[in-house]
């Protein structure tokens, strides 16, 4: 049981960065779709298309910092609360990669039939990096009151 409990610790900490990567993958895929289908429909912008497409990876660097946070010796008492948060934060920056790879995959399809609107068309891409900022702060403050609360 015990090490059934170190193994559910030792995945609280690779969870942000991985579920946080599954959802740049699934989140830019998509806006990239809508860019390389914007591309025969425009004739200039294809930069700021291209661009807007790689927004959702943000989510993988969240993760990846939230992991070198969490990274230290997994003990009973610390994998519980590695695990939990890392699963929670993780799961946050997975469903906002793919929720804001939607939200610009709209941007880039409202841009090529109305380009003067491109910024406020990518404001609800924006909002949604919100709320992956929100967990990433409170993985970096929780994480910091774990047992064993320093890398290590």
């Amino acid at each position: 049981m015990d090490s059934y409990i170190l193994l559910l610790g030792w995945a609280g900490v690779f969870l942000p960065t991985a579920l946080g990567a599954i959802g740049s993958i699934i989140g830019c895929g998509r806006a990239g779709q809508a860019a390389s289908g914007a591309l025969l429909d425009v004739d200039s912008g294809y930069g700021r298309l291209v661009g807007v497409s790689a927004l959702p990876s943000s989510q993988t660097i969240y993760g990846i910092v939230v992991t070198m946070q969490f990274n230290r010796t997994v003990s009973l008492d610390s994998a519980p609360g590695l695990f939990s948060i890392g699963l929670l934060v993780g799961l946050a920056l997975l469903f906002s990669a793919m929720v804001q790879g939607s939200c610009c995959a709209s941007a880039i399809n409202t841009t090529k039939s109305k380009p003067e609107v491109f910024g406020l068309a990518i404001a609800p891409a924006a909002i949604v990096e919100g709320f992956a900022v929100f967990a990433f702060i409170f993985a970096m403050i929780v994480g910091g009151n774990i047992p064993g609360g320093t890398a290590g």
